[in-house]
């Protein structure tokens, strides 16, 4: 079998995620075989180092024997059973560790398959809370500007990048969206932290104007992945913490790509020493391994239902998947080799040597930013780097990079103009310089006039 019989029978028969098909009659399609750390093997036997975690979502490598061995075990003794009205051992583990380890105050876990569904959990929670404490007039919810929470119609309603959005306008909640702190924008000699805080009064107003009619904000802490990287500095979530208790507004904090060691602490809201009211989970809580999420609220949102039944209180959410025992058995070996490690430690050296491999980028006559918060590292590629007048999109000058990695070696699959690396936990140093390499070899390639 070889990669042109796979992609043959693939055409035929796949639709494939956030894919124009009809780019795969002149892109190439890879179809992957094995992976093996921070390796992925094609049928034709050429390697790709895996620097996006396909999808952010692999912490300790592909194929990482612990984990692998942690879901054989459970697999020999239980599958799946209904989570309503049964329980079993993975998932109370589970949900013990991931009490202990969040944020104080998040006591109470509820569990599904996808971060998009965790969303839209955390969204009725909410939601309905306040209606269960007689606060039937909270029914709106704001976010950021450039924000992505999934694409579930919830989910994507409280989204705000245009590109998956747009179409679906007609059928999605009506939301307040307020500017993001995202400090690419801040004025020349303006710090970081100043301008998060400037950019902090319009939440500020809307919360104080609109407060009774709001329920929760939702924020990704620290960056916005989807919306090509941009990071805002940690004391915006200090005072959003602050103005949600002031206006009785719950805070929702979307930790689904940027929690467990991704910004250089477990999760992104310890950097603000903040406990959001509810955390979403995903992507890198099984190490990559199976599709499992979750999330964590507070005894004071867990009590808001708890009644006898004839009220019609209960929360009747349901995934016939919820807590799955063997994606919790997967969830339950990777905070096992957090435990196991100091990974944060090893993360913060192998963050120094990506920022050390690209500290060059920042004078390309093409680069407008080199940003980076953990093991997250973007570079924005620009048409004019005095004014950052952007590229436009329809040039795809990211695909340039992207099918200029394959040709060496390395997956990045840039967001746009936008350049970034987030690999797994198990990479070393030489591979990261590898990967500089391409993505300067990449970037000078996309920025030549046309």
């Amino acid at each position: 079998m070889n990669n042109a019989q796979i992609v043959a029978r693939d055409l035929n028969a796949l639709w494939h995620p956030c894919t124009q098909m009809k780019d795969h009659e002149q892109l190439p399609l890879i179809p992957i075989r094995r992976g093996k750390g921070v390796w992925l093997e094609d049928f034709d036997g050429n390697r790709y180092i895996d620097a996006i975690s396909s999808w952010w979502v692999n912490l300790f490598g592909h194929a990482n024997p612990y984990i692998s061995q942690r879901i054989t075990r459970q697999l020999n003794e239980l599958e799946h059973v209904i989570l309503a009205g049964f329980s079993h051992k993975p998932v109370v583990e589970l949900s013990e560790k991931l009490i202990a380890i969040t944020p104080r105050g998040l006591t109470r876990c509820f569990y599904a398959e996808n971060g998009s569904s965790a969303v839209e959990i955390a969204l009725k929670m909410s939601f309905h809370y306040w209606k269960n404490r007689g606060k039937a007039g909270k029914i709106e919810f704001v976010n950021l500007s450039n924000s992505y929470h999934g694409e579930t119609l919830g989910a994507l309603s409280v989204g705000d990048v245009e590109l998956y959005k747009h179409t679906y306008e007609p059928l999605l909640l009506k939301t307040r969206t307020v500017a993001s702190p995202d400090y690419y924008y801040r004025e020349p000699g303006e710090s970081r932290r100043d301008y998060t805080a400037r950019r902090f009064e319009e939440m500020e107003a809307t919360l104080a104007e609109h407060g009774e009619r709001i329920c929760a904000v939702i924020i990704e802490p620290l960056v916005q992945c989807a919306g090509y990287m941009r990071m805002h500095d940690p004391v915006y979530l200090s005072l959003l913490r602050a103005a949600c208790d002031r206006h009785q507004v719950h805070l929702i904090a979307d930790e689904c790509a940027v929690g467990f060691g991704r910004t250089g602490t477990m999760f992104a809201c310890e950097q603000a020493d903040v406990s959001p009211d509810f955390m979403c989970l995903a992507k890198g809580l099984t190490g990559g391994f199976l599709p499992l999420s979750a999330v964590l609220t507070t005894d004071d949102v867990f009590n808001a239902f708890y009644d006898d039944y004839e009220s019609m209180k209960g929360f009747l959410h349901s995934h016939s998947y919820t807590g799955n025992p063997l994606a919790c058995a997967a969830a339950l070996g990777s905070l096992e080799l957090f435990e196991q490690s100091d990974v944060l430690g090893q993360n913060r050296q192998l963050a120094r040597t990506m920022e050390d491999a690209t500290s060059h980028f920042k004078d390309h006559p093409h680069v407008a930013d080199v940003r980076q918060c953990g093991m997250i590292l973007a570079v924005e590629m620009v048409k004019n780097k005095h004014t950052r007048e952007p590229y436009h999109w329809r040039e795809r000058r990211g695909l340039t990079v992207y099918r200029h990695g394959l040709e060496h070696q390395a997956l990045l699959r840039p967001l746009g103009n936008v350049v970034y690396f987030m690999p797994p936990y198990v990479i070393n140093e030489q591979q990261i310089r590898h990967l500089a390499d391409v993505a300067w070899q990449g970037i000078q390639r996309a920025t030549r006039d046309r």
